[in-house]
């Protein structure tokens, strides 16, 4: 195809990239990145880019499978064996419902900053929750894309002027020096900042679905490199804003002498309290926007996947889904959003544990998930002229390699060292 054509024809396969972005931007930036900044000044940087490169070749077998084969991944978990199946059903009910609740719990907390209505964060948790089914369950995937592009560049541009103002108003003082992240503390925390850099690597059998839910909605198959762009777009423009949240936190609470709140409330006010100290009163509203609209486009598109990919799950393991019962794409929001509010209600919408048992859950999930990318794509399953090209195969390896490390490392240092 010249590239000419692709240009053309690429609107048409425009949209999943940026709503994976959208699933990507949210607790690991606006909570982990900045916190990382906050607490370890510049120092994790190394971090959040190496995930980020580590994960990417397992994210875009997603895109990459789909467009091959105009199948979900889910679907060919199957065809790679039962196993394989398994293992993605087990790691996604085991971790679907504290990502709901996390995510979810943090919207909530500026949800209290942005209109200033104090009510509980369950309350306000059940609220937003109530506002994403009604859009998606008007709309599904055509309601989502457009949404989610409206929201991306007042994301994107709130996250920027926010981060200009920062660096330009930053103080030339000397800032104490970065504690160390290798001890047990520490290592717990890299692992939950890495666990969703920029995002889960089993988000990429959502974007299979996305990309097939697109190519339904424009009725256009996308080709192979339409499919990739839109993805590199969302997933480096994802990866970019994370160093962004990142520098703001470095820029603007290290070395503060401030400590982060367990309670979501806490951490909202906090996080806005020092932004606008530092400033000053006129970046309030920009900073409100900007964190809000993350966590949002986050809930909502976190809010759609778990629905989407269960009903698939059930299609590929019954080969048919009851579009109007309680296993229907409708009834599943309902429920999976339910049980994500017992999570809360259960644990006392305590923030950071919440997020940080939710993002290690991911991370310490990795290394099976990524195997099984991988071994997907290679597969003949794979039409040979889709498979990836050999440095993205000798960059899988030193991400299956560098994930699996960073979960044993986590084990050494929680239960020997």
């Amino acid at each position: 195809m010249d590239s000419g054509k692709v240009t053309s024809t690429f609107k048409y396969a425009f949209g999943p990239g940026l709503i994976l972005a959208a699933a990507a931007i949210g607790v690991s930036h606006l909570v982990q990145s900045t916190r990382a900044g906050a607490d370890y000044g510049f120092t994790l940087v190394w971090a959040v880019i190496i995930a980020s490169l580590m994960k990417y070749p397992f994210l875009e077998y997603g895109p990459r499978y789909a467009t091959a084969t105009g199948e979900s991944l889910i679907a060919g978990y199957k065809k790679l064996g039962s196993w394989a199946l398994w293992i993605y059903i087990i790691f996604t009910i085991g971790t679907m419902f504290a990502i709901q609740a996390a995510v979810t719990i943090v919207t909530a907390s500026l949800a209290v900053e942005l209109t200033g209505i104090e009510l509980p964060l369950l309350v306000w948790s059940i609220i937003i929750l109530l506002i994403c089914i009604g859009v998606l369950f008007r709309g599904q995937y055509s309601a989502l894309d457009s949404l989610i592009k409206v929201v991306m560049v007042v994301l994107s541009l709130s996250t920027i002027a926010a981060f200009l103002a920062a660096l330009f108003d930053a103080s030339p003082s000397e800032l104490p020096a970065a504690p160390s992240v290798w001890d047990v503390a520490g290592v717990t925390f890299l692992i939950a900042l890495m666990g969703w850099m920029p995002i889960p690597i089993d988000a990429a059998a959502w974007h299979s679905l996305w990309s097939l839910e697109r190519q339904k909605q424009t009725q256009h198959k996308s080709s192979l490199k339409e499919s990739l762009l839109d993805f590199n777009i969302g997933y480096v423009g994802a990866s970019i804003l994370a160093l962004i949240f990142l520098s703001l936190g470095a820029l603007v609470m290290f070395g503060s002498g401030v400590s982060f709140s367990s309670s979501g409330a806490g951490f909202a006010q906090q996080l806005i309290d020092l932004y606008t100290q530092t400033l000053g009163s006129w970046a309030h509203w920009i900073i409100i926007i900007c964190a809000f609209t993350t966590m949002f486009s986050t809930t909502l598109t976190v809010t759609d996947s778990y629905p989407r990919v269960t009903r698939e799950i059930i299609r590929v393991m019954k080969s048919e889904v009851d579009e109007s019962g309680l296993f229907s794409y409708k009834g599943l929001l309902f429920l999976i959003s339910t049980i994500s509010m017992l999570i809360l209600w259960l644990t006392g919408s305590q923030f950071t544990y919440i997020i940080d048992l939710a993002t290690s859950l991911s991370f310490l999930t990795a290394p099976a998930l990524a195997y099984i990318n991988c071994g997907l794509i290679m597969s003949r399953f794979t039409p040979e002229d889709h498979h990836p090209k050999t440095w993205l195969r000798v960059l899988s390896w030193l991400g299956m390699i560098f994930l699996s490390a960073f979960a044993l490392l986590f084990f050494y240092w929680r239960f020997v060292g």
